[in-house]
């Protein structure tokens, strides 16, 4: 049996330690918009009006540390742009803010920002690239790579 092809995932939603200081991140550096809110404890944030894609509450975090490095969990939340284009205006927003980023990369079918939220839950910014230009093999598998991102190069999408 094999899930149905139309299947998405709907929303992420993280326990943080600081709402507002959270919010600074999705809402003012990424550009999520609140959708609804819930009292002191928990913000719903939304792109393009959906009712959410992000839900942050401190119900069982409020002031608490993040989990230490090397141990299981959520490795990163990943937000797909929906192009090259609007990955380079956050990209372009992140340096402008002065953002710690973690990592770059190029994976053949798209290019990926990383970076942490400031309860170090790791976040992928990515576009895809048009499945025409996805190497697949000869089994039907796409064949990824990690390459250095062509910073510069995407950064010239805003020229």
């Amino acid at each position: 049996m094999s899930i149905h092809p139309e299947v998405t995932i709907g929303h992420v939603h993280l326990t943080v330690s600081d709402l507002d200081r959270a919010l600074v991140f999705y809402r003012d550096i990424l550009g999520f918009e609140i959708t609804a809110r819930y009292g002191d404890s928990a913000v719903f944030l939304s792109a393009g009006g959906y009712h959410h894609h992000i839900a942050l509450n401190t119900w069982a975090g409020r002031g608490a540390t993040p989990p230490p490095r090397g141990h299981t969990g959520l490795y990163h939340t990943a937000i797909l742009y929906p192009s090259r284009k609007e990955l380079a205006k956050v990209l372009k927003r992140l340096i402008d803010e002065k953002y710690p980023l973690t990592g770059t990369a190029d994976h053949g079918v798209s290019e990926a920002i990383y970076l942490e939220d400031p309860d170090r839950n790791g976040v992928e910014l990515y576009a895809d690239r048009p499945r025409s230009e996805w190497k697949v093999s000869n089994d039907g598998e796409v064949e990824m790579v990690t390459e250095a991102l062509d910073i510069e190069g995407l950064l010239a999408e805003l020229n």
